[in-house]
């Protein structure tokens, strides 16, 4: 199993960096946010960032390709974001 955020489906150089910026640099702490959380302090943090971040995380934490994630739980998904109150 991949212990470096690098080595996790979906998460490239960039998005690693973006992650590191927000305080998040291991798997754990990856999980302990999870998808929304992480990708709103990416967000927040004035990256620019689409949705396609927020289920390339959700794929990484799950261990599925972003483009396999269903509708129903992109829908969920963008749903959480817009109700964070980080």
């Amino acid at each position: 199993m991949a212990t470096d955020l690098i080595e996790l489906k979906n998460l490239g150089k960039t998005s690693v960096q973006w992650l590191n910026a927000v305080g998040i640099r291991t798997l754990e702490q990856l999980h302990e946010a999870g998808a929304v959380v992480a990708y709103c302090k990416v967000r927040d943090r004035g990256f620019k960032v689409s949705k396609v971040l927020l289920y390339a995380i959700e794929g990484a934490l799950i261990g599925a390709h972003w483009n396999e994630l269903d509708c129903e739980h992109k829908q969920r998904l963008l749903s959480e974001v817009k109700n964070y109150q980080g």
